[in-house]
């Protein structure tokens, strides 16, 4: 979602229906991300963004790089593959 005066863009990092126009109806505020900042700032509530991530939201690209900065995109990533991991392990185990 933009916010900002006109040429000093800043953004909100919103959870929200992919049929709401960009600055619409949005769910929860997770973040902010200011481009204009040196060195840029990005604020992301990890905490929020994995409950949703988790929910089955779908980041666009570019909030999907700011995910990564903010560490959550690594933290939900690392959480798929470590827990399908010993679910595969368990089973395998367990039939032998």
């Amino acid at each position: 979602m933009r916010m900002g005066k006109k040429k000093q863009p800043t953004y909100r990092v919103v959870a929200a229906d992919a049929r709401a126009p960009r600055n619409g109806r949005f769910i929860e505020i997770i973040g902010i991300y200011e481009p204009r900042q040196e060195p840029s700032v990005v604020r992301i509530d990890n905490d929020r963004a994995l409950h949703w991530l988790r929910h089955g939201a779908q980041p666009t690209e570019r909030v999907e790089k700011l995910l990564k900065i903010s560490g959550a995109w690594e933290t939900f990533r690392g959480q798929g593959i470590a827990a399908a991991t010993p679910e595969a392990a368990g089973a395998g185990d367990s039939g032998s």
